[in-house]
């Protein structure tokens, strides 16, 4: 969460399982999802994969700079390479939400 707005994006986990990523494609602002929606694509030299909304909201900026250069995705997946931004509808439901530890531990499992 940055303030009252959720960024959203992959995990480094996921673009080392996709490869080189090289098409991305985003909603638009003023679009709303319900958690787990299909809100994005990326494809990669190995497969296409929908991206899913973690929560509910409405995306209230998408970066439009992984769609030019969809390469940063792999470059930088925690930081600059974020897909959307969105507010919640219920900002509790991202308290739901795994954190680093919890995710580290559950790809460890998986």
């Amino acid at each position: 969460m940055d303030g009252d707005v959720a960024v959203i994006g992959i995990t480094s986990h996921a673009t080392e399982q996709l490869g080189d990523v090289v098409f991305v494609e985003l909603p638009t602002v003023g679009q709303s999802f319900s958690a787990h929606d299909e809100m994005a694509v990326v494809e990669s030299v190995k497969a296409a994969s929908d991206v899913y909304a973690p929560i509910a909201g409405e995306i209230v900026a998408v970066n439009d700079g992984i769609v030019e250069a969809p390469e940063k995705v792999n470059e930088d997946p925690a930081g600059d390479a974020w897909f959307v931004k969105m507010k919640p509808s219920d900002p509790a439901a991202f308290d739901k939400l795994m954190d680093e530890a919890a995710y580290t531990a559950h790809i460890a499992d998986g």
